[in-house]
């Protein structure tokens, strides 16, 4: 059994690939991370690769960033219709509102990547429920204007903690992970 990840961009990619080793069980196969360009690309690719799969115990997770919309819920369910009659186990996730609330959910992780100590920020009204941060793309890039989104992905994914992170969108994701690789 292996899992296969479908997500809107490479950012994610870059940010699993260092993540999903710190807390997948040993001897668990080495995941699958598809990155897309964009949400109209991932949309359009879900239910062609879930068919065209071939590898029945595969289980696919696909993360969906929220961005503007209002219900997550619906969101989720939008997504979950394009995975009708696939015969593979599917879970999404949505990261609310984007990738960068889930490095303002561990600001030791960001402090670390950069060199700069963020960590009081989550004292800030703004900042203490980093799931509700309006637009965290442009928040990181107003805090550290050389952050690029691959290369900073790469760098905040090694010092994030799987345990220590106050996104409750992170945490969701992490345990439905763990859920799907133990079943």
């Amino acid at each position: 059994m292996r899992l296969v990840f479908m997500v809107e961009e490479r950012s994610m990619k870059e940010l699993l690939e260092v993540l999903l080793p710190k807390f997948l069980p040993d001897g668990m196969d080495k995941p699958i991370v598809i990155a897309h360009n964009g949400k109209s690309d991932l949309a359009a690719s879900i239910p062609r690769k879930l068919r065209a799969w071939h590898t029945p115990d595969d289980r696919f997770i696909i993360i969906h960033d929220q961005d503007s919309h209002e219900d997550c819920k619906q969101l989720k369910e939008n997504l979950l219709a394009l995975c009708k009659n696939c015969r593979h186990a599917v879970m999404v996730r949505i990261a609310c509102r984007e990738l960068e609330s889930w490095y303002f959910g561990d600001l030791a992780a960001v402090s670390l990547a950069y060199g700069k100590n963020f960590i009081n920020l989550a004292d800030k009204k703004k900042y203490r429920t980093p799931d509700k941060i309006a637009n965290p793309k442009d928040e990181i890039r107003k805090l550290i204007p050389t952050h690029q989104q691959i290369s900073g992905a790469k760098l905040i994914a090694q010092h994030m903690s799987v345990e220590q992170n106050t996104s409750t969108s992170f945490n969701v994701f992490i345990s439905g992970v763990k859920k799907m690789a133990i079943c």
